[in-house]
């Protein structure tokens, strides 16, 4: 369901309210530098996740990015001054690691890094390099893999028209960083499956409900919390057509991919209840 579209000030006792918070990270509250592949903090978020942690209210940073770990995620935002645990950090192989053991799938051959594998290993799941020969592959998944070549494609499709699941981590051609925008290598592995499938690949990351359910597991509640959730992020197309597709708080800022005055005139399921400069104007609205 999508929220209706609320006064502002509606908007803000929602959020002073709030039982939860999703954070993007890229472009929201930190911005990675892609040379020493650390991050700096954007103005308030710092203080803003230290505040509403204070008030026992959890949180999850979840970044569309697969390159790492959420361990390693979570050490990099410390480094930068954040007080974030790593099972607060969350990655879409987060999320499809929780999709794939529900559904009883454990060989799944990985288009990615470790860092992609590291959260599916960590579940049980048996991970298939990208080109290694394998029969019995359950389901094919996309990440981070910036060094992909012609023959971890051909394994991925044949093990999907062989009757493999695909999943992928995102479909979206860019993200934030310090130095501009980055490609996402899933959105070009994407269209090569998808002109054999016939079809995408199912998104676990951004904006799926799949994420948005799993990260509001992770944090304790329940589906019928959804509304009583605030997503902030800076991708219309991830974090606020997510949060406006379960009936979420969005809020986004214009710290990353998107302008102010761009998020305010976004069809309704991408334009967020509340547009921002930058998080730390939220810092005036929780506690």
């Amino acid at each position: 369901m999508r929220n209706p579209r609320t006064s502002g000030d509606d908007t803000r006792a929602r959020i002073a309210s709030a039982r939860g918070f999703i954070f993007d990270m890229d472009g929201t509250i930190a911005l990675g530098d892609r040379t020493s592949g650390g991050h700096e903090a954007l103005p308030g978020a710092i203080e803003l996740i230290a505040r509403i942690k204070r008030d026992n209210i959890p949180v999850r940073i979840f970044t569309n990015g697969t390159a790492k770990p959420p361990a390693a995620y979570a050490a990099s935002l410390r480094g930068a001054g954040f007080d974030v645990e790593d099972e607060e950090m969350m990655t879409p192989s987060s999320s499809t690691a929780a999709w794939l053991v529900a559904r009883g799938i454990n060989r799944v051959r990985v288009l990615g890094t470790a860092g992609t594998s590291a959260p599916l290993l960590a579940k049980g799941i048996e991970v298939i390099g990208p080109s290694e020969q394998a029969d019995g592959v359950q389901a094919v998944y996309l990440g981070w893999h910036r060094e992909f070549t012609f023959r971890d494609l051909e394994a991925a499709v044949q093990d999907v028209l062989a009757g493999a699941v695909a999943v992928t981590a995102s479909n979206v051609p860019f993200f934030a960083t310090a130095d501009g925008r980055a490609m996402g290598t899933s959105y070009a592995m994407n269209a090569v499956v998808r002109a054999y499938l016939g079809r995408l690949p199912r998104i676990l990351g951004k904006p799926s409900r799949d994420a948005f359910f799993c990260a509001l597991a992770s944090m304790g509640l329940k589906r019928r919390d959804a509304s009583d959730v605030v997503v902030v992020g800076d991708d219309p197309a991830l974090e606020m057509r997510m949060a406006n597709a379960v009936g979420a708080i969005s809020v986004g800022v214009a710290t990353g991919l998107s302008g102010l005055a761009a998020l305010k005139g976004l069809p309704e399921r991408d334009r967020p209840m509340l547009a921002l400069s930058g998080v730390g104007e939220l810092l005036e609205m929780v506690g």
